[in-house]
């Protein structure tokens, strides 16, 4: 069987708190028969309230979850009770029952078909096509015409702005079909409410111009660079087409930190992995409407052995899974905080617009500027700040003055820890 996952990272799939709690008090091997798992899987059935009896499996190669209960939450708190029980050594080797091995058939069944269908793209029109890059470029025109107005009429009537200036804008610009950079608009609602707005906003400001006259010199741009353009503007590439013609990398992925992001009732996951003998980073993005659940496939703490396939770009980072393979719990490879710096500097140069970059610092104490302020700092005497954290005592907690190792993603605004490593804890999730 694979190694088994640690309480944390079990507990890391939990749906919100109230899953969480929930599967602790499933988690008693009396309410449970049936229990087993193989290399692949874990099953068992759990007795519910009165007479009712649900049937609960784990696929563990993705991982996926299946339960018989009611609740619309994902995965449920009977299946994370018994990846809890799993995960203590209560569910031990033993043949599939009829109903587990039913349903793990149909999911190969499916990723098969789903496999043969990403190898057939489908056609598309060159006037459809046409017609969008007709749109694209009259809005893009416009923004650039907005923007140069708010440069020439001063910031200061940003600070008291309503939010009605920024959705107008974003909103021509979806009518337009850049969809991406209406997102960016929106966002720049929030800059003239934090400390140093001026020249945080005119740092967005300038960078969508940027943007606005490289997408206007597409053609004359390398195919790396103009990838990177049309992306950020909106023109993505579907996940058949990523799985056909991305660039596929094998490796042994350590999977650094996941965070979760709101925006217009879509909420975005993020998970940050790296390679552990290439050590290239790689995103994985999935997106889910209001009740719907996310991918909860790549487990915080594990290395999954896998190909990527990367969406192109100047700086290729978000990628997809197109095929895994065994996963276990892992020791994460760290690097120091100037040799990040570096790798962060060569990033950037090729691709200005990255707002994020993944970041696993080892061997790093938690250091205070002031009462409100952490930073990181690590034997050579770098030091790079943390946002505010709502709740720093868990990573203050894990350090306990010690080095340790931490995950996070490196923002304008500092670094955002995600995950940490302590040698006897193991992968604890922030």
């Amino acid at each position: 069987m694979n190694d088994r996952w640690g309480r944390e990272q079990v507990l890391g799939l939990a749906p919100d708190q109230a899953s969480a709690k929930a599967a602790s008090s499933v988690a008693v091997p009396a309410k449970w028969s049936g229990t087993g798992g193989d290399a692949e899987a874990v099953w068992g059935e759990c007795q519910g309230s009165g007479k009712s009896l649900y049937l609960a499996c784990a696929d563990l190669t993705e991982p996926a979850f299946r339960c018989s209960c009611p609740s619309r939450k994902f995965p449920c708190k009977h299946t994370l009770g018994l990846l809890l029980l799993w995960s203590d050594g209560a569910a031990g080797d033993a043949p599939r029952p009829e109903w587990a091995a039913e349903w793990l058939a149909t999911r190969r069944e499916r990723a098969t078909e789903r496999k043969a269908a990403a190898d057939k793209p489908a056609a598309k029109d060159p006037r459809t096509a046409e017609r969008r890059e007709r749109r694209v470029d009259d809005g893009l025109a416009e923004l650039d015409q907005w923007l140069r107005d708010q440069v020439t009429h001063g910031l200061a009537q940003a600070e008291k702005a309503p939010y009605r200036m920024w959705d107008d804008v974003a909103r021509r610009l979806v009518d337009a079909q850049a969809g991406a950079l209406a997102g960016q608009i929106r966002g720049l609602a929030a800059v003239p409410r934090q400390p140093g707005w001026p020249d945080r906003l005119l740092e967005e400001y300038a960078l969508l111009r940027l943007l606005v006259r490289a997408h206007r010199s597409r053609d004359r741009l390398p195919a790396g660079l103009r990838d990177t353009v049309r992306s950020r503007v909106g023109f993505t590439l579907t996940q058949d087409e990523v799985l056909s013609q991305g660039e596929r990398v094998r490796d042994r992925w350590y999977v650094a930190g996941s965070h979760d992001s709101e925006q217009d009732r879509l909420t975005t996951r993020r998970v940050w992995l790296r390679g552990r003998d290439t050590g290239r980073p790689a995103l994985v993005l999935s997106f889910g409407a209001p009740g719907r659940p996310l991918d909860a496939s790549l487990l915080v703490g594990t290395e999954v052995d896998a190909d990527l396939a990367y969406y192109p770009g100047a700086q290729p980072l978000r990628a997809l899974v197109a095929e895994r393979r065994a996963a276990h719990p892992a020791t994460p490879p760290g690097t120091s905080i100037g040799a990040f710096l570096t790798e962060h500097a060569a990033a950037l140069a090729r691709d200005p617009w990255l707002d994020r970059w993944p970041a696993v610092l080892q061997d790093v104490r938690l250091a205070q500027s002031s009462p409100d302020d952490l930073h990181i700092v690590d034997p050579a005497g770098d030091s790079l700040p943390l946002l505010r954290l709502p709740d720093p005592w868990r990573l203050l907690a894990v350090s306990g003055g010690a080095p340790f190792t931490v995950a996070g993603e490196w923002t304008p605004r500092g670094l955002r820890p995600l995950s940490t490593w302590h040698e006897d804890e193991g992968a604890v999730i922030l």
